[in-house]
């Protein structure tokens, strides 16, 4: 976030007031960084207890939960106030800091003189397992390894001392050693969980916070999905060669203890989580999507049953985490279980597809977010994730996607579209309605394709749609004098095949062309990698693609609840449902579990859970209902007649735009892009600058750039520019 500066120009801005700025109260960045060191000191200490915990807890933990004994909460509370409570804590300082910052507080962002190098964006692994590893995440990654190393170290000493190996043993005793073994594997494997759920908590305040959009946390969810299931593998394969060393494996595998770990439980959960982690392997993902995301709904199962098998204060170690996914999830409910109005369906000869749908005017994103979109006509349970191609400066009110026909679903998708003719009587198109859904929009907080001067923008095929939004984006910025830093943008387009090409007229940008000329320096290279030579239709008038233009009268636009919603109401959403499930767990401990005695640890767990969920349906709950008032009321006013101005309008200068461009586009055919060409020769005409490298396609062209920017920066001179390396790629 910014630092309050009011000399420095503001994003090449040059008719800004920067009266206005140096009349900002220093209370603010005051403030924001008190915040910002309160949440490192809290993440660092909770990393600390984590990290000390598997050394002996009764040193380090055991006074605390003796003293808290006698607390409502007793024991159960003082576990998760040491490891869930800095979790919700730092959700808690992200919504203040959100709200301080305000929305654009990125645009208060300082022209760097010098070049810099940053953790975040120096690709430092490029090929292997996890793909391209920054340095800032190889440093996470570490961090687990460090962990898991240490836990497992710590936990085979304390058990090598107490039955004394390597001494000759029994095996009864060997049978003890792998079940303490276990144990110990369970407790490391929950506090992994507690880092689970945090990634694909899609609108999470603390990703917002760090601003880590959810296309990348996902990486992070799969890479701690791997570790955690394969932990809990070996804490389930230790326990029954154990019991089948003792010689009562079938009856320690469906015992249900009241008081203690209830075996069968842990069963449970255990297949619903090696269900889950065998369809997430790659192939598995992308051969059998469906069977992947189906499986994945036995989360529910996993959770549920996990909390039975070890009780309330055992699954306190890792609630924090879940209790955000469950915020989260119940406010994608809300925001989702409402039809979108679809604007106009475009259906072009490439197999690609244009979707525009409403939206109301007060709804924030950026150039780099996506949405996920569930068609009704297709499937109720499936939704599929697409980048905005639209810049939020296209339009207040609409939102477009472009979607390329690359499975089942968007084929049907596409058959669909197709089948409505756009000859049909407006009567009868009434009833061929395209219903549609949406999530989001989701991104990133800052908009950082304006935070560097020189821009290279690499796509693979329909990746070339976010940058459309981002040009769109730019020169609007440029035109209406709003902040916006680039100045030079180079964008490289690989392509199969020459039928992809109008796909550039989906730029809605020929408007403001003519005025941002003379200030945007943009040149696009387009590589045709299966064709030697242009076909006989290339630089013809093609066939038009088929649009829908479908009739708009209900004014239902996407829902402002989810995603980058206000932060003031997501803030109160979030402390109202924490304040309500601790509220209903003192409530619960006070008057019943203390005073009836129930010391059944299954029974308890259900219990905090369904207080967890409580919390958030009915404090959380209440909260949603009356920002959902207010969101349609603040929307009421701004609904228009779509259906005389969305299709002819947002079609009409297509052909001319593409014309526009094209003299800035050199195609090339039959080859790939040279990435070293290309950046040594931006190289020697941008001098020494931090050039912005955004990367939308598939991973081999991801790790090819990725590649190049290491090998620049780690050989760059003085006079060469740092390239920064972000990736704007979602794989599911």
């Amino acid at each position: 976030m910014a630092d309050n500066s009011t000399l420095a120009p503001l994003l090449g801005s040059e008719d800004l007031d920067l009266q206005t700025v140096k009349s900002k109260s220093l209370l603010v960045p005051l403030a924001k960084w008190g915040l910002r060191t309160l949440m490192w000191v809290t993440f660092v200490l909770w990393l600390v207890i984590i990290f000390v915990f598997p050394a002996g807890n009764k040193v380090f933990v055991g006074n605390w939960i003796a003293a808290a004994e006698k607390s409502p909460y007793g024991i159960t509370g003082a576990i998760f106030l040491i490891f869930s409570g800095p979790v919700l804590l730092l959700a808690i300082l992200a919504v203040v800091y959100l709200i301080i910052a305000g929305e654009d507080d990125h645009l208060m962002q300082r022209r760097r003189k010098r070049p810099a190098y940053r953790l975040w964006t120096f690709p430092v692994l490029v090929d292997g397992p996890f793909g391209v590893v920054s340095a800032t995440e190889l440093i996470g990654i570490l961090l687990f390894i460090a962990y898991t190393v240490w836990s497992v170290y710590a936990y085979a000493a304390r058990i090598f001392e107490e039955y004394k190996v390597p001494h000759r043993l029994s095996l009864l005793e060997w049978s003890k050693i792998l079940e303490e073994s276990g144990l110990r594997l369970g407790s490391i494997g929950l506090f992994c969980l507690a880092f689970l759920f945090i990634p694909i908590s899609r609108g999470s305040v603390l990703l917002r916070f760090v601003d880590i959009p959810f296309e990348h946390a996902t990486r992070y969810h799969v890479w701690l999905g791997h570790l955690t299931m394969a932990i809990f593998t070996l804490h389930g394969i230790a326990y029954v060669i154990g019991w089948t060393m003792e010689g009562h494996l079938i009856e320690q595998l469906l015992e249900w203890k009241d008081i203690g770990i209830a075996n069968l439980p842990g069963v449970i959960s255990l297949i619903a989580g090696l269900f889950m982690w065998i369809t997430s392997f790659g192939y598995m993902r992308k051969r059998f999507f469906e069977l992947f995301f189906y499986t994945h709904q036995l989360y529910v199962i996993f959770v549920v049953f996990l909390v039975l098998h070890v009780g309330d204060f055992v699954f306190s170690i890792c609630a924090g985490g879940i209790f955000l996914f469950m915020l989260d999830r119940f406010l994608r409910f809300w925001q989702s279980r409402e039809t979108v109005d679809v604007i106009s369906a475009t259906s072009h000869p490439c197999g690609t597809m244009e979707l525009v749908v409403s939206k109301p005017a007060n709804l924030r994103y950026n150039a780099l977010s996506f949405i996920f979109v569930q068609a009704r006509e297709l499937s109720w349970l499936q939704w599929h994730p697409f980048s905005v191609s639209s810049s939020p400066l296209d339009g207040k009110h609409h939102l477009s996607v472009l979607i390329k026909v690359l499975g089942g679903w968007t084929d049907q998708l596409r058959a669909h579209i197709s089948s409505i003719s756009e000859d049909e009587p407006a009567k009868d198109k009434a009833l061929s309605t395209l219903t549609v859904s949406v999530e989001g929009p989701y991104g990133h907080e800052m908009p950082y394709h304006l935070m560097y001067e020189n821009l290279i923008l690499v796509a693979g095929g329909i990746g070339v749609s976010p940058f459309l939004a981002i040009l769109s984006d730019i020169l609007h910025r440029v035109k209406e004098g709003k902040p916006c830093l680039p100045k030079n943008i180079v964008l490289v387009w690989a392509i199969k095949t020459s039928d992809e090409l109008p796909l550039l007229s989906a730029a809605d940008i020929e408007p403001v062309c003519p005025f941002v000329s003379n200030k945007i320096t943009l040149e696009i290279s387009t590589y045709v990698t299966r064709q030697s030579e242009p076909s006989l239709e290339d630089g013809k008038v093609r066939a038009p693609p088929s649009a829908c233009i479908f009739p708009v009268s209900r004014g239902r636009s996407m829902s402002g609840l989810a995603g980058t919603g206000d932060n003031v109401w997501s803030g109160l959403y979030v402390i109202s449902s924490i304040l309500g499930f601790a509220l209903l767990l003192g409530v619960l401990d006070s008057y019943y579990i203390n005073p009836y005695g129930v010391m059944t640890w299954w029974y308890k767990g259900l219990l905090f859970l369904a207080c967890m969920a409580a919390g958030i349906v009915i404090f959380g709950g209440l909260v949603v209902i009356l920002w959902n008032v207010w969101d349609k009321r603040a929307s009421a006013g701004e609904h228009r007649d779509y259906s005389k101005r969305g299709g002819s309008k947002h079609e009409a200068h297509k052909d001319s735009c593409l014309e526009n461009i094209a003299s800035s586009n050199t195609i090339h055919y039959g080859s790939r892009p040279d990435f070293q060409e290309i950046f040594e020769s931006v190289s020697e005409r941008w001098g020494a600058v931090d050039a912005g490298v955004i990367v939308c396609g598939p991973a081999a062209l991801q790790s090819s750039v990725a590649k190049e920017c290491r090998s620049q920066n780690l050989n760059r001179s003085c006079k060469r520019p740092i390239f920064h390396f972000n990736s704007h790629s979602f794989d599911l």
